[in-house]
């Protein structure tokens, strides 16, 4: 039988934030927390329950949404330590963040984080320390930037609108950044620090850009289709950090399966609730690039793929 996707996350959500622990005292508690909600991130967190049951794990999980909200974050976080949960999963960098902040004791397990460096969750990959480790999801930027000038040769100035608030997205920026001057390619940056800030920010960039680069920032995530809107107005080809993104109305990109990346963590949570200490555990890099392809966003921008390109996708949506 078919289970709508909404109607199963509100009966997770209603489930899993009764007072009384689900079907099993002894059942250890899995809290996890979301910056927001967007396709790459839910596919992540329904990657990790559905992980934990391929681990054999028998554990309670509830689940919580800072609607994009740093404030909101930290309250969860501070939430989740009051509940004692066995382990702690934090989603997206803000999330991790504010777990990190909220407790030095209970074990953390972050995923899609971009630089877990450069945010200040671990120190050293390979061995973290304290109550911290995850998976990175660093986006494969100079394959992107490949993607881009193969399907659109003609691009010369590249907007990237970001959040300057996530760690995360500063990173991709400056990476990007870099691949782009090595190819002679100018960034054009756009800020947006909240969802309601998105549509300026693709606003802004109309006539100064010959594409735009989305990278895996929650907030310009969380808001892309009123990015769509604006690009196509303006006849500016958009591609993603995200695979997710794709089915949403951007061209391209070559990414992960978020839902693998959520089974790929829960694997990890698993070794901790097994006994094992996070920071023996390194920290480990999501697995998978797969192309995927949107023509018919591509022919809404007034593009077309190449064959060349459409012929080496794993997946082409929209159709």
């Amino acid at each position: 039988m078919r289970v709508d996707r909404r109607s199963f996350i509100i009966a997770l959500l209603i489930t899993t934030t009764l007072p009384v622990r689900g079907w099993a005292a002894d059942a250890p508690l899995v809290a996890i927390t979301a910056i927001v909600e967007h396709p790459a991130l839910d596919a992540c967190r329904d990657g990790v329950i559905e992980g934990l049951k391929q681990q054999g794990v028998a554990a309670e999980t509830t689940y919580e949404s800072a609607q994009g909200q740093p404030a909101t974050a930290a309250q969860i976080a501070r939430s989740f330590v009051g509940m004692a949960p066995a382990v702690i999963v934090a989603i997206s960098t803000p999330s991790a963040q504010a777990a990190a902040s909220a407790t030095k004791d209970i074990p953390i397990v972050f995923t899609a984080v971009t630089d877990p460096v450069g945010a200040g969750l671990v120190t050293d990959l390979a061995r973290p320390g304290g109550n911290v480790t995850g998976l990175s999801d660093l986006s494969p930027l100079a394959q992107h930037l490949d993607l881009i000038l193969e399907i659109s040769p003609q691009v010369k100035t590249l907007g990237i609108p970001y959040n300057p608030g996530e760690a995360n997205a500063v990173t991709l920026l400056r990476l990007m950044t870099g691949y782009a001057n090595e190819r002679g390619i100018q960034v054009v940056e756009a800020t947006a620090s909240k969802s309601a800030d998105v549509v300026a920010a693709a606003r802004s960039l109309a006539g100064q850009v010959d594409a735009i680069y989305v990278p895996t920032d929650n907030t310009i995530v969380s808001a892309l289709e009123s990015l769509i809107v604006v690009a196509r107005q303006a006849k500016i080809p958009v591609f993603s950090g995200d695979t997710d993104s794709v089915a949403r109305g951007c061209i391209g990109s070559i990414g992960f399966d978020y839902f693998q990346v959520g089974v790929q963590t829960a694997a990890i949570v698993a070794r901790v609730l097994k006994g094992e200490k996070p920071g023996d555990l390194a920290v480990e890099v999501a697995q998978g690039t797969d192309l995927v392809l949107n023509p018919t966003a591509a022919a809404a921008f007034g593009v077309t793929i190449p064959e060349a390109v459409l012929s080496r996708a794993a997946k082409i949506v929209g159709a």
